[in-house]
C-alpha cells in the first residue's frame, strides 16, 4: 500500500477499518475527481494556511465541490491576512509533500501546533475520504472513526461554517 506505514499501524491499533484506493498522483481535486467516480464517500479539499506572522498554522477541510471563502475565515479567525503555507512548513508540522495534503498528516504533528477547521456540514458525511499522505492513493473511513482518529492525534479541532 502506498502512503505512511505508520498511518496503517496507527489506524490498526484504533481498530478503525478502511478501504484503500490506489490511483496515479493526483495533486489536484480536478484530477483526482476522475478516480474517485467510483468511490463512495465524501471527499475533501484540505488546505493548510498560516497566519501573516508564521507563527499559527490552520488545516481547513471542506467537501471538494465547495470554495472556501479565505476573507470570511481570516476575519472570524482574527490572525491577520492567511496565506497558503510553504512546502517546508507542510513538511516540517504535517510530514507531507505538495498535492498530498491531508488531515492524516497530523501523526506527524508531535508538537500539536496545527489547529484544523471542518466544514461542520462534513459531520453528516457517512463515509469520508483523504489521500494517506501521499496523492497516490485515497484511504475512506466512516465519518465516526474519523473523529476517532482525530481525538487520538490531540490536535484542537473544530467545526465551522466554512462556505
Amino acid at each position: 500500500m502506498n502512503g505512511d506505514p505508520k498511518l496503517y499501524q496507527l489506524l490498526g491499533e484504533l481498530g478503525i477499518e478502511f478501504e484503500y484506493h490506489e490511483h496515479p498522483p493526483v495533486p489536484t481535486i480536478e484530477l483526482a475527481m476522475v478516480h474517485w467516480k467510483d468511490i463512495d464517500a465524501t471527499h475533501c479539499k484540505n488546505l493548510f494556511f498560516r497566519n501573516h506572522k508564521g507563527t499559527r498554522h490552520f488545516l481547513v477541510v471542506i467537501e471538494h465541490s465547495h470554495d472556501l471563502v479565505i476573507r470570511d475565515l481570516e476575519q472570524r479567525l482574527k490572525q491577520g491576512k492567511l496565506s497558503f503555507a510553504s512546502d517546508e512548513r507542510m513538511m516540517r508540522y504535517l510530514g507531507l509533500t505538495p498535492g498530498s495534503v491531508s488531515p492524516f498528516g497530523l501523526i506527524n504533528d508531535h508538537g500539536r501546533h496545527v489547529h484544523l477547521f471542518l466544514d461542520k456540514n462534513l459531520r453528516s458525511a457517512s463515509k469520508i475520504s483523504f489521500h494517506p499522505c501521499i496523492n497516490t492513493a485515497s484511504l475512506v473511513v466512516s465519518f465516526a472513526d474519523f473523529e476517532k482518529f482525530l481525538i487520538f492525534t490531540g490536535n484542537a479541532f473544530e467545526y465551522l461554517e466554512l462556505y
